[in-house]
C-alpha cells in the first residue's frame, strides 16, 4: 500500500488510464475526482456500523452525473494546460 500527500490540484496516475485528482477537503473528509475508463468499476468503502452486514454486502455507487462528468474534464483539462506553461 502507497500512502502519499497531494495539494490541491495534484494528482496520481495509476497506469495509463486512470487519474485520480485532490480537489481538497478539510479536518477528516477528503475529495477526490476519479478519471478512468467506462468498463472500469469505482466503488466507494463507507465505514458501516453493523459489522454482520458490512461483511457480505456491495453498495454500488449511483452513476456520476453528467455534470460531474463535465466538471472533472474541466479540471483536468485546466490542470494539462498549467502543465504546458
Amino acid at each position: 500500500m502507497l500512502k502519499i500527500s497531494l495539494k490541491e490540484g495534484q494528482y496520481v496516475n495509476i497506469g495509463d488510464d486512470i487519474r485520480v485528482v485532490y480537489v481538497g477537503g478539510s479536518g477528516n473528509h477528503g475529495r477526490l475526482l476519479i478519471d478512468a475508463p467506462r468498463e472500469i468499476r469505482i466503488a466507494r468503502s463507507t465505514v458501516e456500523q453493523n459489522p454482520e452486514r458490512k461483511k457480505d454486502t456491495y453498495y454500488p455507487e449511483p452513476e456520476i452525473s453528467r455534470q460531474a462528468q463535465n466538471e472533472i474534464r474541466r479540471i483536468l483539462w485546466n490542470e494539462r494546460q498549467k502543465g504546458k506553461n
